[in-house]
């Protein structure tokens, strides 16, 4: 069942098409990956979606009732401005403590309640981030490259508890990535955005697309190759043949 429909979107900013005609329905239960070179339009995809801007053209049809969690790629807090992380949860309504706690722990930052927000590492900022996100217990969870300024390890981490969550709150998952690696091994379908979708569907197949290759060139199969090693670890060696693309 679609949780998100739509159809012959675009979105001009003032003579300049950042969008046009795009189409595409988002499913219960996956993790979709959106990749494309910076201006593409990935991030404005994300606030389309959650209502934030409205489309120049086309519409986006929500599930009745849909509950979206939004994580964006970044978020200044002035760091004049005393406030902890229980607070900031908290914020612009109290949230009840059962779900509050509930949130901290999926998010894996329940013992940070009392720590001031301007003092947490990047990774423990992306999770009170993420945290605030699961609050609503979303449907569906839009994350803005949610790992942009994290290390390798961290990035990893993240990527964990992501998948991690989709499995526990059967939540659907629509994430704007640029390491491709990520997007290979934790996707279930890969949309290639550059003002319009290039191409989509599995990884293998999206990573052996020409337009996927002439946007990011010969670093593609070193992405693949990691997918591949990784999907047979997993899954065995029959199905590395079935989905060998080369």
């Amino acid at each position: 069942m679609s949780l998100i429909e739509i159809t012959n979107l675009g979105y001009d900013l003032g003579a300049k098409k950042i969008l046009h005609d795009i189409d595409l329905k988002l499913f219960e239960g996956e993790i979709v990956t959106v990749v494309g070179p910076n201006g593409s339009g990935k991030s404005t995809l994300l606030r389309l979606i959650i209502g934030a801007i409205n489309p120049t053209k086309g519409s986006i049809e929500r599930k009745q009732n849909l509950r979206i969690g939004y994580v964006p790629q970044s978020l200044h807090i002035d760091p004049t401005i005393p406030i902890t992380v229980k607070r900031f949860l908290n914020l612009p309504i109290r949230v009840p403590i059962n779900d509050l706690t509930e949130a901290t722990k999926q998010a894996g930052i329940n013992n940070l309640f009392d720590k001031q927000m301007t003092e947490l590492s990047g990774g423990q900022f992306q999770r009170v981030l993420l945290a605030r996100a699961l609050i609503n217990k979303p449907d569906i969870l839009l994350l803005d490259e949610p790992t942009q300024g994290l290390d390798q390890p961290g990035s990893a981490n993240f990527y964990q508890q992501i998948e991690q969550l989709r499995k526990m709150l059967n939540c659907s998952v629509l994430m704007v990535s640029h390491e491709l690696h990520v997007v290979m091994s934790a996707s279930d379908r890969v949309i290639c955005l550059n003002g319009h979708i290039c191409c989509q569907g599995k990884p293998e197949i999206v990573a052996s697309a020409p337009e996927y290759k002439e946007i990011f060139g010969s670093g593609t199969e070193g992405a693949l190759a990691i997918y591949r090693h990784e999907h047979n670890h997993s899954h065995g060696s029959d199905n590395l043949k079935e989905n060998n693309v080369g």
